[in-house]
């Protein structure tokens, strides 16, 4: 069997690491929204946090980055008077370092993930959506920030008055992306956030003329209980665009690229008004605290979902 999952963000890792774990094959189609130019350097964070993830590295408390890191680095930096709210530590800088050279010496982002993945002994196939530059921008009543700006820096304070997705209009979608997507048995939207981590790829054309094409073998994860997230920001961007915060406004927004959707059995009530928009609807329970958990949800997709 062969799964392809849309990932982006803290929430995708776990069930990626959970796909991993069953006997199928997995592509990983990742984000490059979040990614960002600092000190000179390209980091691309969703693509970061996968290989990080599934190569055992990830800093597990923290969500993103290598565990165990040292800051000398980044110490050193203050000292230059440099800002240093984006936490790289040393071992994670040498991934961004190495990346930017490759890609100043003519390499494009594909290839650069399929070489680190061998680097970390990493099995899953992780695609970025596209080679071209995307770049996910929180406007605010004090102006237009970059996302790791908005959320990192300025802690996602205040209020939001609209997410654009500056590129994404003309970004060519990555051909093996594509035929990821078209080759699938399933293709899984992860539950990140669906407008910041799976949305900049939906804003891609391609993208989302495939994904409607085969909107039958498509399923979403909910990554909200209730009108609340998980973890991180992604109601309050809901919220921002118009989207009703609770797992029926996530089907909603998925329904053109999706026809089944997975929601916590807290939201169970939610399913019959889930079905009045021509999606399957299912209910179990999404946390995922630890490796079961992940193994569990991921085995529920796989085994208890017929698309």
């Amino acid at each position: 069997m062969m799964v392809t999952i849309l990932a982006g963000g803290t929430g995708s890792v776990k069930l990626v690491r959970g796909l991993v774990s069953q006997d199928i094959k997995v592509n990983v189609i990742s984000n490059v929204g979040d990614n960002y130019w600092l000190y000179g350097l390209y980091v691309c964070p969703d693509i970061d946090t996968i290989i990080y993830g599934l190569a055992d590295l990830l800093d597990q408390e923290r969500g993103w980055g290598m565990k165990k890191d040292t800051f000398n680095f980044l110490r050193q930096m203050e000292i230059f008077g440099e800002e240093t709210w984006f936490r790289v530590g040393d071992r994670d800088a040498a991934t961004h370092l190495i990346r930017t050279n490759m890609l100043k010496n003519g390499k494009n982002l594909s290839d650069i993930t399929k070489w680190m993945c061998e680097k970390f002994a990493v099995s899953a196939n992780i695609i970025p959506v596209t080679d071209n530059s995307v770049e996910t921008r929180i406007t605010t009543d004090k102006g237009e920030l970059h996302l790791q700006e908005y959320w990192v820096k300025h802690r996602g304070k205040d209020p939001v008055e609209g997410i654009q997705y500056i590129g994404a209009e003309k970004a060519r979608p990555n051909p093996e992306a594509v035929n990821a997507i078209h080759d699938a048995d399933l293709v899984i939207l992860a539950p990140g956030n669906p407008l910041t981590s799976i949305g900049p790829m939906l804003q891609i054309k391609g993208i989302r003329k495939e994904l409607s094409k085969i909107k039958k073998k498509v399923i979403a994860v909910s990554p909200l209980i209730g009108d609340k997230a998980i973890t991180g920001p992604a109601a309050k961007y809901m919220e921002a665009a118009g989207i009703e915060t609770n797992a029926y406004g996530l089907a909603k927004m998925y329904s053109d690229v999706c026809s089944n959707i997975i929601v916590d059995s807290k939201d169970k009530a939610l399913l019959k008004k889930i079905q009045n928009l021509d999606m399957k609807g299912y209910d179990t329970k999404i946390t995922m605290k630890n490796k079961i958990a992940e193994d569990a949800l991921a085995n529920f997709i796989l085994k208890q979902v017929h698309v």
